[in-house]
């Protein structure tokens, strides 16, 4: 059995190799994403709150729709703290996204409506997931979502055979044969970084895995037989007031902080604001509620809250922040950051060791092969 284990778990690892280390690199670095953004674009992500209040958001999106007369407005991401709010528009007649960045205190507009993959961070997000094979006219529209998945799938299957395999190395897991051969402190490390990192790896499997499966499902099978609407108008009423909306949400969902509101893109849609709440779930995500509202006339409809649904669908809310790790502040994000670079590791480790037991194959049967001339010669 474990011989069986020890060969799926080597041509996996061998298989997946560059693909796993590209899915490990970037999502070590996309775990600082806001960071890195900050740094690269201090005078679009970062807004200077000098304790002002947010503008209401009907001026905010009119604002929007008079600076950029030629798309329409998706979706808005909303920030009370010092990040500005990303703006997310469909350019008309199109079904091409771009985002701009927005002063919600002042009004300013402070970039200009982008790619959704334009900017370093976001590229390397589209990377990440996909392996930016979406966009190849020359495959299916999904193949990358797809190859991810199934990257997802073997990574976590290099998880749990790793564990099996090296279930025993738990009795000396950080004793490490320094004075050994180089093959054999290689071994011993190699066992010590999956075996110490298992636990988060097969969280990043999981959750990765499934937010491709999500994506996959969503554009191949709700709308396989349909195809995108595309958007030339709004398609909620001009009447509607999305201040009020915000301001009834709280009263809809006790401390409900509207996070990200989505507008009407198929006819069929109404108006969605995601949201956070105060909850004792540290991975409660700041999308797990949901208040929606008619588009036409702006009446209330419905409301999801994360506290009184069930357990499966709290545990799939708080795949974003397990998977991006940061759940816990500074402190998980680093070791999100170190734990998602090991695969590496893992990888470069492992190869040598295959390499290396090959190659003593090879020198084995040679050597055979030899004594067995030797010994035909002096019979």
């Amino acid at each position: 059995m474990r011989k069986t284990l020890f060969k799926i778990h080597s041509w996996i690892a061998l298989c997946a190799l560059v693909p796993l280390i590209v899915i490990s690199i970037t999502g070590s670095v996309l775990v600082f994403k806001s960071e890195i953004d900050g740094l690269l674009m201090p005078d679009s992500h970062f807004v200077v709150n000098n304790s002002l209040e947010r503008q209401p958001i009907d001026n905010l999106i009119a604002v929007a729709e008079n600076t950029f007369p030629d798309y329409v407005v998706g979706s808005w991401e909303i920030f009370n703290d010092n990040t500005a709010d990303r703006v997310y528009l469909v350019k008309r007649g199109t079904d091409s996204w771009y985002k701009f960045h927005l002063n919600q205190y002042t009004g300013e507009v402070l970039s200009q409506p982008v790619g959704t993959s334009h900017y370093f961070t976001d590229w390397f997000l589209e990377l990440h997931y996909t392996f930016l094979l979406n966009d190849l006219k020359s495959l299916p529209g999904q193949t990358g979502t797809v190859l991810g998945f199934f990257f997802a799938i073997f990574l976590f299957v290099l998880g749990v055979t790793g564990l099996i395999i090296y279930r025993k190395f738990w009795q000396r897991l950080f004793s490490v044969r320094w004075r050994a051969t180089l093959q054999i402190v290689l071994s011993d490390i190699h066992k010590m970084t999956g075996v110490l990192g298992s636990p988060i790896i097969l969280i990043l499997a999981i959750t990765g895995g499934y937010f491709n499966w999500a994506v996959w499902y969503h554009e191949v099978v709700e709308h396989a037989e349909e195809e995108h609407f595309i958007l030339t108008n709004n398609l909620y009423s001009e009447n509607i007031n999305f201040q009020a909306i915000l301001d009834d949400s709280k009263k809809q969902i006790p401390t409900f902080n509207g996070t990200f509101l989505v507008m009407p893109l198929e006819p069929d849609e109404n108006i969605t604001l995601f949201g956070e709440v105060d909850s004792r779930n540290p991975l409660a995500s700041e999308y797990a509620n949901t208040v929606s509202y008619n588009k036409q006339t702006g009446e209330h409809m419905a409301n999801w809250d994360i506290r009184e649904v069930g357990i499966g669908w709290q545990v799939i809310d708080s795949f974003r922040k397990l998977h991006f790790g940061y759940f816990a502040g500074l402190l998980s994000k680093i070791l999100w950051c170190v734990i998602g670079l090991s695969p590496v590791w893992l990888a470069g480790t492992g190869f040598y060791l295959w390499l290396s037991r090959r190659n003593r194959k090879k020198q084995s049967q040679k050597n055979r092969k030899h004594r067995r001339a030797t010994n035909e010669l002096n019979a």
